[in-house]
């Protein structure tokens, strides 16, 4: 059991993204439940309204005025808003007209903003979840790489001593760092993904046409959890097997029927191979750039996101001893399975639950009592 200091109020952790609502819960000392809803925010702030209807249904705790959100964002770069600003403020406004209890946006490491403050204060606001999952990850492991492969991006995101390395503060500086790689394992446009690809030996031009994603890949090799593949395909059919094959088919100007079914699935791991390669260059480069502040010693690798069953690969060409660490239960401490690889694939929003719970416990008067027994503790899910 937790200890009784720890219990608290109930926390619900938001990460609203541009894709996916997910959120998760803190009760009773420990994340005990977790949440990932499809939320396409670019057609409409009602898919926010409906995403949050829907955790309400499932967590009535949502509306005790007691009760306290800590929000963290990506969703203000949709479209749908003028610009990031418009984004933070509109969302934060949203949230706030649709909560009860207290309500607090993440704005880096320590810093919880009400709503307005949060606008004025947008660049620290707008797309900082990846922060909170790696101050989470710092706050709990001695050294290591944040690899969160989501639906849609990838974070790679070094640690060490406690704090988040490096000098990025947005996505440009990201992007530019190689900490953010707009690959993910569901949204990706495979077009995106390489110029020229073989089938059945032969080397074909890849067309640009959104013709396929990614989830087609990793819904063909059988990796990818029907969970998270949670988006309508790029040509609005189903996802059987032989129409995720028709869509692979056309991305070389091919018809399902111009191969065999053992031809389509190296064709998809062709396709997954590339996408590996993308990643592990940019992960190189981050653990390259970093290397002193590791020290001698090995940093690990942390693995979130719904495309975590590709880091057994990507540390293996990275060249790291060890096995990966599970964010949902190495990091979140969170012992119940299915909780955890939620925990997992929600990362973002986890993390902001356990920092704002610990905040909230560090101005109870038990923050001492928390570092020296350690946050973890307070994590277990039993």
């Amino acid at each position: 059991m937790s200890r009784p200091e720890a219990q608290g109020p109930v926390v619900i952790g938001w990460d609203v993204g541009g894709a996916h609502l997910k959120a998760a819960r803190w009760r009773g000392g420990r994340i005990d439940a977790v949440r990932q809803l499809a939320c396409p925010l670019w057609q409409g702030m009602t898919h926010l309204d409906a995403a949050i209807d829907a955790v309400r249904a499932a967590w009535p705790e949502v509306d005790a005025p007691a009760c306290r959100h800590a929000v963290t964002m990506s969703g203000e770069m949709t479209d749908l808003f003028a610009d990031r600003e418009d984004g933070v403020r509109r969302i934060g406004a949203r949230l706030r007209e649709r909560l009860a209890g207290e309500l607090r946006l993440y704005a880096g490491p320590g810093r919880w903003l009400e709503v307005e403050a949060g606008g004025d204060a947008w660049p620290q606001v707008a797309s900082a979840n990846w922060r909170a999952t790696a101050s989470h990850c710092a706050a709990r492991m001695p050294r290591g790489l944040l690899v969160d492969i989501g639906s849609t991006t990838t974070d790679l995101i070094a640690f060490a001593g406690g704090r988040v390395l490096g000098s990025s503060v947005s996505d440009r500086d990201r992007l530019a760092s190689g900490e953010l790689v707009y690959h993910g394992v569901v949204r990706t446009p495979l077009c995106a993904l390489a110029r020229r690809i073989a089938l059945q030996g032969q080397e074909l031009n890849v067309m640009n046409e959104f013709f396929a994603t990614s989830a087609d890949v990793y819904r063909l090799t059988g990796e990818l959890d029907p969970a998270h593949d949670l988006h309508p395909p790029a040509d609005g059919a189903g996802k059987s097997l032989r129409e995720t094959r028709a869509r692979l088919a056309r991305m070389v100007g091919c018809d399902v029927r111009d191969a065999g079914e053992a031809d389509w699935l190296a064709f998809a791991r062709a396709w997954r191979a590339r996408q590996v390669d993308v990643i592990a260059s940019q992960a190189g480069r981050v653990l390259a750039a970093h290397r002193a502040a590791f020290g001698p010693a090995p940093p690990v690798l942390v693995a979130a996101g719904c495309g975590a069953f590709l880091l057994p690969e990507l540390q293996a060409r990275l060249g790291l001893p060890g096995a990966p660490l599970d964010y949902g239960r190495d990091i979140a401490g969170i012992s119940d399975a299915a909780v955890a690889t939620m925990a997992r694939v929600c990362a973002p929003s986890v993390a902001v639950a356990a920092l704002r719970a610990d905040a909230d416990h560090d101005d109870d008067g038990h923050g001492d009592t928390m570092r020296h027994h350690g946050a973890r503790e307070t994590l277990r899910c039993g």
